[in-house]
């Protein structure tokens, strides 16, 4: 009996700790913004296309893999795309721009403590909203191309190539699933990239496997056909962005939508992750700063 009461006060604890900490970082919410806005408006500074960056980069890759795959490969690529063989550069974009969200995320949280050591030991506001704010600086950008997206969407759909439907609930799905695992991990690599410099070198190498090991230029099908062994097809799937990117490309093609296993798995994990990076940097928070 003793044992149990001792862990129902743990438990208790660690609730109240958690949900405090959410409580306060809601409470400096305009604080978030603030940090958003002056991430965005340094970034730019000194551009003179500025935001246009942020539509430029993912409209040249897209291009660049069109012109590979799209049409150097048209052959063999239409051979898997089924529904989305007539629209690929939608396919690609769609993709691409979400990818950018999540490669730009993780590597500018990564050292998201590291390079605001000065503003983090003065500013009285939860650490936890400097990572945090990378993650939505760069949905920002993100949010900023999706008018792009939509007019290419519109566009094929007038040819009759893509009939959206229902499939559009799938983007606001995706982008919350994403937002949650990229928060997780987010707060994981900025609390151990100031202990071990290492981590920011490593998710360099990390990012880069990341982009051919999720469906993103390429679809899903194509890993289920390729004759791979069975264990490495279910490990392929743990990878939660196969879901999220799945759900992005079902917006505009519903063959893609992710079964119900997948998507159990990927929102499973996302959110695994998300408390797994708030515990572990509430736990390195004074390590943290000691070192900073």
């Amino acid at each position: 009996m003793e044992a149990r009461r001792v862990l129902a006060e743990a438990l208790t604890r660690r609730e109240t700790a958690v949900t405090s900490g959410v409580g306060a970082l809601w409470s400096h919410r305009n604080s978030l913004r603030i940090l958003v806005r002056r991430d965005l408006a340094v970034k730019y500074q000194q551009s003179v296309l500025g935001y246009l960056w942020s539509l430029i980069e993912p409209l040249g890759m897209g291009a660049i893999y069109w012109f590979v795959f799209g049409v150097l490969y048209s052959r063999d690529t239409n051979r898997y795309l089924g529904e989305a063989a007539g629209s690929y550069p939608l396919f690609l974009i769609t993709g691409i721009f979400a990818w950018m969200w999540t490669s730009s995320a993780l590597s500018e949280a990564t050292h998201a403590l590291t390079g605001q050591a000065r503003l983090i030991t003065t500013m009285n506001v939860p650490r936890q909203v400097f990572p945090i704010g990378r993650v939505a600086g760069r949905f920002a950008e993100y949010a900023a191309g999706l008018p792009i997206l939509a007019a290419i969407a519109v566009w094929y759909a007038a040819q009759g190539r893509i009939e959206p439907g229902w499939s559009l609930l799938a983007l606001p799905l995706a982008v919350l699933v994403q937002a949650i695992l990229l928060i997780g991990l987010a707060l994981l690599l900025s609390a151990f990239n100031v202990l071990m410099r290492d981590v920011e070198r490593f998710m360099r190498l990390v990012i880069r496997v990341l982009f051919y090991a999720t469906p993103i230029i390429y679809p899903l099908s194509l890993v289920h056909d390729s004759g791979l062994p069975g264990w490495v097809r279910v490990t392929y799937e743990l990878n939660p962005l196969v879901g999220i990117f799945q759900l992005h490309h079902a917006v505009w093609y519903p063959d893609e939508f992710p079964g119900v296993r997948m998507l159990a798995t990927t929102v499973g994990i996302s959110v695994l992750l998300l408390v797994a990076g708030w515990w572990a940097f509430r736990r390195l928070e004074p390590a943290v700063l000691k070192e900073l």
